[in-house]
Protein backbone atom coordinates (compact mmCIF):
# COMPACT_ATOMS: atom_id res chain seq x y z
CA UNK A 1 0.00 0.00 0.00
CA UNK A 2 1.09 3.44 -1.15
CA UNK A 3 2.59 5.89 2.01
CA UNK A 4 -0.16 8.73 0.57
CA UNK A 5 -3.32 6.36 0.61
CA UNK A 6 -2.09 5.02 3.82
CA UNK A 7 -1.97 8.93 5.47
CA UNK A 8 -5.39 9.18 3.83
CA UNK A 9 -6.77 6.05 5.65
CA UNK A 10 -5.92 7.49 8.62
CA UNK A 11 -6.87 10.94 8.13
CA UNK A 12 -10.14 9.79 7.31
CA UNK A 13 -9.82 7.75 10.50
CA UNK A 14 -9.14 10.78 12.79
CA UNK A 15 -12.32 12.33 11.19
CA UNK A 16 -14.47 9.53 11.86
CA UNK A 17 -12.92 9.23 15.49
CA UNK A 18 -13.65 13.47 16.22
CA UNK A 19 -17.20 12.69 15.00
CA UNK A 20 -17.50 10.07 17.41
CA UNK A 21 -16.34 12.73 20.18
CA UNK A 22 -18.73 15.10 18.53
CA UNK A 23 -21.95 13.02 18.67
CA UNK A 24 -21.11 12.29 22.53
CA UNK A 25 -19.99 15.72 23.47
CA UNK A 26 -20.81 18.98 21.26
CA UNK A 27 -24.29 20.42 21.53
CA UNK A 28 -27.10 19.94 18.93
CA UNK A 29 -26.34 23.49 17.69
CA UNK A 30 -22.76 22.95 17.09
CA UNK A 31 -23.82 19.08 15.46
CA UNK A 32 -26.25 20.51 12.89
CA UNK A 33 -23.74 23.10 11.73
CA UNK A 34 -21.39 19.72 11.66
CA UNK A 35 -24.38 17.98 9.16
CA UNK A 36 -24.35 21.53 6.95
CA UNK A 37 -21.15 21.68 6.43
CA UNK A 38 -21.09 17.81 5.30
CA UNK A 39 -24.12 18.63 3.22
CA UNK A 40 -22.75 21.78 1.42
CA UNK A 41 -19.39 19.62 1.19
CA UNK A 42 -20.87 17.09 -0.90
CA UNK A 43 -23.19 19.51 -2.90
CA UNK A 44 -19.80 22.35 -3.55
CA UNK A 45 -17.40 19.42 -4.54
CA UNK A 46 -20.30 18.25 -7.14
CA UNK A 47 -20.71 21.76 -7.92
CA UNK A 48 -17.35 22.16 -8.36
CA UNK A 49 -16.88 19.35 -10.98
CA UNK A 50 -18.90 20.34 -13.31
CA UNK A 51 -18.54 24.65 -13.00
CA UNK A 52 -14.60 24.50 -11.83
CA UNK A 53 -12.67 21.22 -13.42
CA UNK A 54 -14.67 20.95 -16.67
CA UNK A 55 -15.25 24.85 -17.04
CA UNK A 56 -19.18 24.75 -17.47
CA UNK A 57 -20.47 27.62 -16.02
CA UNK A 58 -23.89 26.10 -14.93
CA UNK A 59 -26.51 27.30 -12.32
CA UNK A 60 -28.53 24.02 -12.01
CA UNK A 61 -27.56 22.78 -7.98
CA UNK A 62 -30.70 24.29 -6.93
CA UNK A 63 -33.08 22.21 -9.01
CA UNK A 64 -30.65 19.15 -9.04
CA UNK A 65 -30.83 19.63 -4.99
CA UNK A 66 -35.03 19.93 -5.11
CA UNK A 67 -34.98 17.18 -6.90
CA UNK A 68 -32.61 14.70 -4.14
CA UNK A 69 -34.93 16.35 -1.22
CA UNK A 70 -38.61 15.26 -2.70
CA UNK A 71 -37.47 12.06 -4.03
CA UNK A 72 -35.94 10.94 -0.99
CA UNK A 73 -38.54 12.47 1.36
CA UNK A 74 -41.33 11.35 -0.55
CA UNK A 75 -39.99 7.76 -0.65
CA UNK A 76 -39.39 7.80 3.24
CA UNK A 77 -42.74 8.79 4.55
CA UNK A 78 -45.10 6.30 5.17
CA UNK A 79 -48.04 6.13 3.32
CA UNK A 80 -50.17 6.83 6.66
CA UNK A 81 -48.00 10.46 6.81
CA UNK A 82 -48.74 10.90 2.77
CA UNK A 83 -52.49 10.67 3.27
CA UNK A 84 -52.53 13.14 6.12
CA UNK A 85 -50.57 15.58 4.69
CA UNK A 86 -51.72 15.88 1.41
CA UNK A 87 -55.10 17.47 2.15
CA UNK A 88 -55.95 19.71 -1.03
CA UNK A 89 -55.25 16.83 -3.67
CA UNK A 90 -54.72 13.00 -2.85
CA UNK A 91 -51.13 11.64 -3.59
CA UNK A 92 -51.08 9.86 -6.96
CA UNK A 93 -51.58 5.76 -6.10
CA UNK A 94 -48.65 5.00 -7.35
CA UNK A 95 -46.35 7.07 -4.72
CA UNK A 96 -49.15 6.94 -1.98
CA UNK A 97 -48.53 3.12 -1.07
CA UNK A 98 -44.38 3.22 -1.95
CA UNK A 99 -42.48 3.42 1.31
CA UNK A 100 -38.79 2.61 1.71
CA UNK A 101 -35.56 2.79 4.28
CA UNK A 102 -33.51 6.14 4.51
CA UNK A 103 -30.28 4.33 2.42
CA UNK A 104 -32.19 3.34 -0.42
CA UNK A 105 -34.22 6.43 -0.81
CA UNK A 106 -31.16 7.91 -0.80
CA UNK A 107 -29.61 5.80 -3.83
CA UNK A 108 -32.74 6.20 -5.90
CA UNK A 109 -32.60 10.34 -4.90
CA UNK A 110 -29.08 10.10 -6.36
CA UNK A 111 -30.02 7.87 -9.64
CA UNK A 112 -33.30 10.16 -10.32
CA UNK A 113 -31.64 12.98 -10.40
CA UNK A 114 -28.56 11.73 -12.67
CA UNK A 115 -31.33 10.64 -15.12
CA UNK A 116 -32.44 14.17 -15.08
CA UNK A 117 -29.11 15.26 -15.57
CA UNK A 118 -28.49 12.98 -18.09
CA UNK A 119 -31.84 13.81 -20.04
CA UNK A 120 -30.99 17.61 -19.17
CA UNK A 121 -27.33 17.09 -20.94
CA UNK A 122 -28.38 16.67 -24.06
CA UNK A 123 -29.88 20.29 -25.04
CA UNK A 124 -28.06 21.66 -22.52
CA UNK A 125 -24.70 21.10 -23.87
CA UNK A 126 -25.31 22.37 -27.65
CA UNK A 127 -24.79 26.01 -25.96
CA UNK A 128 -21.26 27.38 -24.13
CA UNK A 129 -20.28 30.43 -21.66
CA UNK A 130 -23.06 32.57 -21.17
CA UNK A 131 -25.96 30.73 -22.60
CA UNK A 132 -25.02 27.37 -20.46
CA UNK A 133 -25.33 29.52 -17.90
CA UNK A 134 -28.96 31.08 -18.92
CA UNK A 135 -30.46 27.59 -19.64
CA UNK A 136 -29.55 25.89 -16.75
CA UNK A 137 -30.55 28.76 -14.43
CA UNK A 138 -33.60 28.19 -16.44
CA UNK A 139 -34.25 24.69 -15.31
CA UNK A 140 -33.82 25.65 -11.29
CA UNK A 141 -36.37 28.15 -12.30
CA UNK A 142 -38.65 25.42 -13.71
CA UNK A 143 -38.32 23.29 -11.00
CA UNK A 144 -39.25 25.67 -8.58
CA UNK A 145 -42.32 25.92 -10.50
CA UNK A 146 -43.09 22.29 -11.15
CA UNK A 147 -42.80 21.55 -7.49
CA UNK A 148 -45.31 24.71 -6.92
CA UNK A 149 -47.50 22.97 -9.29
CA UNK A 150 -47.48 19.25 -9.10
CA UNK A 151 -49.55 19.19 -5.77
CA UNK A 152 -50.53 15.92 -6.36
CA UNK A 153 -46.70 14.86 -6.13
CA UNK A 154 -44.90 17.61 -3.94
CA UNK A 155 -47.59 18.92 -2.08
CA UNK A 156 -47.51 22.37 -3.90
CA UNK A 157 -46.70 25.35 -1.79
CA UNK A 158 -47.75 23.80 1.51
CA UNK A 159 -44.31 21.41 0.74
CA UNK A 160 -43.51 18.66 2.86
CA UNK A 161 -43.22 18.00 6.65
CA UNK A 162 -42.67 15.65 9.29
CA UNK A 163 -40.01 13.90 7.36
CA UNK A 164 -37.78 11.66 9.29
CA UNK A 165 -34.94 13.11 10.92
CA UNK A 166 -32.53 10.38 10.07
CA UNK A 167 -29.62 12.48 8.57
CA UNK A 168 -27.01 12.14 11.53
CA UNK A 169 -23.16 13.02 11.75
CA UNK A 170 -22.53 9.47 10.45
CA UNK A 171 -24.67 9.98 7.33
CA UNK A 172 -24.16 12.93 6.30
CA UNK A 173 -19.98 13.14 6.48
CA UNK A 174 -19.94 9.25 5.30
CA UNK A 175 -21.52 10.70 2.38
CA UNK A 176 -18.84 13.54 1.68
CA UNK A 177 -15.81 11.23 2.10
CA UNK A 178 -17.59 9.09 -0.72
CA UNK A 179 -18.65 11.59 -2.82
CA UNK A 180 -14.48 13.65 -2.71
CA UNK A 181 -12.95 10.01 -2.84
CA UNK A 182 -15.39 9.47 -6.13
CA UNK A 183 -14.53 12.99 -7.29
CA UNK A 184 -10.93 13.13 -6.97
CA UNK A 185 -10.40 9.43 -8.08
CA UNK A 186 -12.36 10.58 -11.22
CA UNK A 187 -10.44 14.21 -11.16
CA UNK A 188 -7.02 12.09 -11.51
CA UNK A 189 -8.18 9.90 -14.32
CA UNK A 190 -8.06 9.64 -17.94
CA UNK A 191 -11.77 11.70 -17.93
CA UNK A 192 -10.25 13.74 -15.25
CA UNK A 193 -7.46 15.15 -17.17
CA UNK A 194 -10.05 15.33 -20.43
CA UNK A 195 -12.21 17.42 -18.09
CA UNK A 196 -9.34 20.16 -17.73
CA UNK A 197 -8.63 20.08 -21.09
CA UNK A 198 -12.21 21.51 -22.24
CA UNK A 199 -11.85 23.78 -19.53
CA UNK A 200 -8.46 24.82 -20.76
CA UNK A 201 -9.52 25.34 -24.22
CA UNK A 202 -12.41 22.94 -25.85
CA UNK A 203 -11.47 23.72 -29.22
CA UNK A 204 -8.08 22.34 -28.67
CA UNK A 205 -9.87 19.56 -26.92
CA UNK A 206 -12.17 18.53 -29.68
CA UNK A 207 -9.08 19.27 -32.67
CA UNK A 208 -7.25 16.22 -30.49
CA UNK A 209 -9.79 13.70 -30.66
CA UNK A 210 -11.75 14.25 -27.11
CA UNK A 211 -15.16 13.68 -27.27
CA UNK A 212 -16.27 16.54 -25.39
CA UNK A 213 -19.85 15.98 -24.78
CA UNK A 214 -19.47 12.63 -23.00
CA UNK A 215 -16.65 14.15 -21.01
CA UNK A 216 -18.84 16.81 -20.02
CA UNK A 217 -22.23 14.75 -19.81
CA UNK A 218 -19.94 12.30 -17.37
CA UNK A 219 -19.48 15.46 -15.27
CA UNK A 220 -22.55 16.69 -15.13
CA UNK A 221 -24.52 13.32 -14.18
CA UNK A 222 -21.70 12.77 -11.69
CA UNK A 223 -22.53 15.96 -10.23
CA UNK A 224 -26.22 15.61 -10.47
CA UNK A 225 -25.96 12.22 -8.48
CA UNK A 226 -24.12 13.54 -5.29
CA UNK A 227 -26.27 16.89 -5.33
CA UNK A 228 -29.77 14.39 -5.47
CA UNK A 229 -28.33 12.72 -2.41
CA UNK A 230 -27.42 15.83 -0.80
CA UNK A 231 -30.95 16.76 -1.20
CA UNK A 232 -32.09 13.78 -0.20
CA UNK A 233 -29.41 14.47 3.49
CA UNK A 234 -30.65 18.05 3.95
CA UNK A 235 -34.29 17.11 3.64
CA UNK A 236 -34.16 14.81 6.48
CA UNK A 237 -31.85 17.30 8.39
CA UNK A 238 -34.70 20.24 8.60
CA UNK A 239 -37.73 17.47 8.00
CA UNK A 240 -39.39 19.97 5.95
CA UNK A 241 -38.91 21.10 2.33
CA UNK A 242 -40.75 23.21 0.26
CA UNK A 243 -40.30 24.98 -3.21
CA UNK A 244 -39.00 28.28 -1.23
CA UNK A 245 -35.85 26.24 -0.26
CA UNK A 246 -34.31 25.62 -3.30
CA UNK A 247 -34.16 29.10 -4.91
CA UNK A 248 -31.27 30.93 -6.78
CA UNK A 249 -30.06 31.93 -3.53
CA UNK A 250 -29.13 28.28 -2.92
CA UNK A 251 -27.29 27.76 -5.61
CA UNK A 252 -25.61 31.04 -5.36
CA UNK A 253 -24.39 30.32 -1.78
CA UNK A 254 -22.30 27.27 -3.58
CA UNK A 255 -20.75 29.64 -6.21
CA UNK A 256 -19.61 31.48 -3.41
CA UNK A 257 -18.16 28.65 -1.76
CA UNK A 258 -16.05 27.53 -5.19
CA UNK A 259 -15.01 30.48 -5.77
CA UNK A 260 -13.56 31.16 -2.76
CA UNK A 261 -11.93 27.84 -2.18
CA UNK A 262 -10.90 28.23 -5.78
CA UNK A 263 -12.30 26.76 -9.04
CA UNK A 264 -11.28 23.28 -9.86
CA UNK A 265 -9.78 22.65 -6.02
CA UNK A 266 -11.69 20.12 -4.43
CA UNK A 267 -9.20 20.74 -0.98
CA UNK A 268 -9.70 24.57 -1.46
CA UNK A 269 -14.19 23.66 -1.56
CA UNK A 270 -13.38 21.66 1.66
CA UNK A 271 -11.63 24.74 2.79
CA UNK A 272 -14.17 27.07 1.51
CA UNK A 273 -17.01 25.35 2.55
CA UNK A 274 -15.66 25.38 6.47
CA UNK A 275 -15.01 28.86 6.06
CA UNK A 276 -18.48 30.26 4.98
CA UNK A 277 -20.80 27.51 6.65
CA UNK A 278 -19.23 27.30 10.20
CA UNK A 279 -17.97 31.07 9.83
CA UNK A 280 -21.26 32.56 9.08
CA UNK A 281 -22.44 31.01 12.22
CA UNK A 282 -19.88 31.80 14.58
CA UNK A 283 -20.60 35.52 13.55
CA UNK A 284 -24.01 35.80 14.67
CA UNK A 285 -23.05 37.15 18.16
CA UNK A 286 -22.58 40.69 16.55
CA UNK A 287 -26.43 40.75 15.77
CA UNK A 288 -26.22 40.26 20.25
CA UNK A 289 -26.06 43.09 22.47
CA UNK A 290 -22.64 43.60 23.55
CA UNK A 291 -21.36 45.40 26.73
CA UNK A 292 -17.77 46.46 26.36
CA UNK A 293 -17.09 47.87 29.80
CA UNK A 294 -19.73 50.70 30.79
CA UNK A 295 -20.23 51.19 26.82
CA UNK A 296 -23.61 49.12 25.46
CA UNK A 297 -23.94 48.06 21.56
CA UNK A 298 -27.10 47.10 20.84
CA UNK A 299 -27.83 44.30 18.63
CA UNK A 300 -28.24 44.87 15.21
CA UNK A 301 -30.03 42.38 12.82
CA UNK A 302 -28.11 41.41 9.72
CA UNK A 303 -24.55 42.70 10.84
CA UNK A 304 -23.68 39.36 10.63
CA UNK A 305 -23.69 38.87 7.13
CA UNK A 306 -22.13 42.64 5.94
CA UNK A 307 -19.29 41.42 8.06
CA UNK A 308 -19.38 37.97 6.27
CA UNK A 309 -19.48 40.06 3.09
CA UNK A 310 -16.39 42.20 3.87
CA UNK A 311 -14.55 39.79 4.73
CA UNK A 312 -15.65 37.59 1.50
CA UNK A 313 -14.31 41.00 -0.60
CA UNK A 314 -10.95 40.80 1.26
CA UNK A 315 -10.43 37.45 0.54
CA UNK A 316 -11.13 37.96 -3.22
CA UNK A 317 -9.06 40.93 -3.20
CA UNK A 318 -5.84 38.73 -1.32
CA UNK A 319 -6.64 35.62 -3.34
CA UNK A 320 -8.05 36.27 -6.93
CA UNK A 321 -7.97 32.80 -7.70
CA UNK A 322 -9.33 31.31 -4.71
CA UNK A 323 -7.84 30.03 -1.45
CA UNK A 324 -5.78 27.28 -3.01
CA UNK A 325 -6.16 28.80 -6.72
CA UNK A 326 -6.21 25.02 -9.06
CA UNK A 327 -3.88 23.06 -6.47
CA UNK A 328 -4.82 20.13 -4.26
CA UNK A 329 -3.31 19.16 -0.66
CA UNK A 330 -0.94 16.56 -1.11
CA UNK A 331 1.08 14.52 1.50
CA UNK A 332 4.21 15.34 0.22
CA UNK A 333 4.04 18.73 0.07
CA UNK A 334 2.47 18.62 3.28
CA UNK A 335 5.75 16.75 4.82
CA UNK A 336 7.91 18.86 3.12
CA UNK A 337 6.89 22.26 4.32
CA UNK A 338 7.65 20.95 7.62
CA UNK A 339 11.19 19.41 7.05
CA UNK A 340 12.16 22.72 5.33
CA UNK A 341 10.25 24.80 8.43
CA UNK A 342 12.89 22.13 10.54
CA UNK A 343 15.69 23.03 8.70
CA UNK A 344 15.24 26.63 9.23
CA UNK A 345 14.59 26.49 13.00
CA UNK A 346 18.15 25.03 12.85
Amino acid sequence: MKKNTIFTISAIVVLFLFLLYASHNFSAYNIRILNNVAIFLILAASYNLINGVTGQFSLEPNGFAAIGAYTAAILTLTPAQKSAMFIITPMVPWLQSVHMAFLPALIVAGLVTAFVGFILGFPVFRVRGDYLAIVTLGFGLTIRVVSNNTISITNGALGLKGIGNYTTLWWSWGWAVLAMIVIMRLINSEYGRAMKAVRDDEDAAIAMGINTFRVKMTAFVTSAFFEGVAGGLLAHLITTISPTLFTFFFTFNLLIIIVIGGLGSMTGTAIATVLVIWGSELLRFVEQPMHIFSLTIPGIPGMRMVIFAILLIIIMIFARDGLMGQKEFSWDSFFKFFKKNKKLAK
